[in-house]
């Protein structure tokens, strides 16, 4: 069993002393004088919790860039659906690979995926260290062939580490079938696996499922069995106040994505409403093709700064909004983490309380959410691991060289038609 003790570091407001034991935090006070495989000086640092994207598309860190400046339907089907299409097994995995090496480096320890190949996806988070939800992905629109492989896959899940679990995630209701959804649905109750959708993102997408199914997307997924505790639903901007009683009746997570949601102006996420409402709530980045990062603080940021500026100064306060950034996002799939206590999976950043963007520290949490940046992370601890450690991740050169070759590759098919 591998063990580190990190020596007066600043947590909870005040010097302290913390103990992993394999995987856990197993000790916490002062003066703990224990043997440890790693002894760590915590002086002029902090201990906090990391962060948990409860919603993203790994991969998509390859298209970075590539599409800009328009809505969610045009930007989907003439510019990422054909680009996606161009992507081999090679390129998925370097531009996972690139997401994780991004998100170490800015804080995350947990992601959750939408999106294609998965067992090129569990290969990279196993190599790296991180934890994932890894989602089975359904778009109808690919092809039979692809739902058939996808149900084929729920059948023999794979032998993963502690750190990886595997979920459902039919795309939306504008790609899935009303018949495909109530199979998911039903595969899900029966594997006890997270169905993770994308839900009522933007007007068209509401107008449309009016049009086709007399019903809005909320009542549509409701109606077809798919919410629950088990249910996380990213974006959910277009939902009316019966709809947001229903999704917090029926226990759903949702997953705030405030810079996607801007970028592609799909709308407001309705922040003050939803927490008057007291519903499960978590952030993520979204894709880095419609972010077009993978930094979580600054996500947590611009949701602050965003439900302010429509809802008032008061709205989302800084504790808040960093329990949905950590927390919240353990907790809506299952995992025993986002916060440091005794007993604790253990994952927690170290941060410099040196770097200028935290000085002076009136309020550690504040300038983490609304000054810091992610050069003010020193290391980044997951499962008991350092994943990053004094700035610098194990092979972060190799990574972007692969991630530049299988851009150079996708570019070159893509100029050829």
């Amino acid at each position: 069993m591998k063990s580190i003790l990190i020596k007066n570091i600043l947590l909870d407001h005040k010097p302290q002393d913390v103990l992993i034991e394999g995987n856990r935090f197993t000790r916490i006070g002062e003066n703990i004088d224990s043997p440890a495989d790693l002894l760590i000086d915590g002086r002029d640092k902090a201990l906090i919790p990391p962060f948990y994207n409860a919603h993203t598309h790994a991969a998509m860190s390859l298209l970075r860039g590539c599409a800009e400046d328009m809505p969610l339907t045009e930007w989907l089907q003439d510019k990422i659906w054909p680009l996606e299409a161009k992507m081999q097994a090679e390129d998925l995995y370097a531009g996972a690979r690139l997401a994780i090496l991004e998100m170490i480096k800015s804080g995350t320890v947990f992601f959750s995926d939408m999106y294609f190949n998965v067992p090129v996806t569990i290969r990279a988070v196993e190599e790296m260290g991180i934890r994932a939800a890894i989602g089975v992905t359904f778009l109808e629109s690919n092809g039979s062939k692809y739902v058939e492989r996808g149900l084929r896959f729920l059948e023999n899940l794979p032998e993963t580490s502690s750190r990886v679990q595997i979920t459902i995630t039919p795309h939306a209701v504008y790609t899935v079938s009303a018949d495909l959804f109530k199979r998911l649905a039903a595969i899900a109750r029966e594997r006890s696996l997270i169905i993770h959708t994308h839900l009522a993102e933007t007007r068209q997408e509401v107008q449309d499922c009016i049009a086709a199914h007399d019903m809005s997307p909320v009542r549509w997924l409701d109606h077809l069995g798919l919410l629950g505790p088990d249910t996380v639903a990213a974006h959910v901007i277009h939902a009316d106040d019966y709809e947001l009683d229903l999704l917090r009746d029926r226990g759903v997570w949702l997953v705030h994505n405030p810079c996607s949601n801007m970028k592609l102006g799909s709308g407001v996420f309705r922040s003050a409403e939803i927490i008057e409402k007291k519903l499960n709530i978590a952030l993520g980045t979204d894709g880095c093709s419609s972010n077009n990062n993978l930094d979580m603080r600054e996500e947590m940021k611009i949701a602050a700064l965003l439900a302010k500026v429509h809802y008032g100064s008061e709205v989302l306060k800084v504790d808040e909004v960093f329990r949905w950034a950590t927390l919240n996002g353990a907790r809506a799939y299952g995992l025993d983490a986002g916060e440091i206590a005794q007993g604790k999976l253990a994952d927690a950043l170290i941060i410099n309380l040196n770097d200028v963007r935290m000085l002076p520290c009136y309020d550690l949490l504040s300038n983490w959410v609304y000054s810091a940046d992610s050069s003010c992370i020193d290391s980044v601890i997951c499962d008991g691991k350092f994943l990053m450690q004094g700035g610098k991740v194990p092979g972060e050169e190799l990574i972007k060289e692969a991630a530049k070759k299988a851009a150079s590759r996708l570019a070159t098919k893509n100029n050829q038609n």
